[in-house]
């Protein structure tokens, strides 16, 4: 049995310390140390999307990066987008648009719309297609997404 790592980092805005094994990815450490469940185990080899979190303002796929990555550096997960009193304007969109269905890739593409508009706010259809293009969906054939995105930047705008 190896030791635990002591991981001391900053999530969603909170401090936020945690024991994890060596070989654990951020993804087991999220859903089973922290008992955050947002981000989804789609195909947890980097492929689909579904554990997109945003570390130090880069999109990632949580599978891919070792929970011992994180020790001292600060990540966004679909947890810490909403605030308390209401939902984020992103996800208002996807839900207003009917961007969801399943809802195992939806809070991946949250996290990458979020990324996506933190770096380039008005983007065209075709850089949005281009940005997401590491997120899959079963469900929805995209387009609705899409439409969710482009719709996000337009709120957004309008602040």
């Amino acid at each position: 049995m190896s030791k635990k790592l002591h991981i001391t980092c900053t999530i969603n805005g909170n401090a936020t310390e945690f024991l994890c094994e060596p070989r654990n990815s951020l993804l087991e450490a999220l859903r089973d140390e922290l008992k955050m469940t947002g981000a989804k185990e789609g195909c947890n080899n980097g492929n689909c999307g579904s554990c997109n979190v945003i570390l130090d303002g880069r999109l990632v796929n949580s599978c891919l990066v070792m929970a011992a990555e994180v020790e001292g550096r600060s990540l966004t997960t679909i947890e810490g987008v909403a605030n308390k009193e209401s939902l984020h304007p992103i996800q208002k969109c996807f839900l207003e648009g009917a961007a969801l269905q399943c809802g195992i890739c939806t809070p991946g593409f949250i996290m990458a719309t979020k990324a996506l508009l933190e770096k380039n706010p008005h983007p065209t259809e075709h850089e949005a297609r281009h940005f997401l293009a590491g997120n899959l969906c079963r469900c929805t054939g995209y387009d609705k997404i899409i439409r969710a995105v482009l719709e996000s930047a337009e709120c957004a705008g309008k602040k």
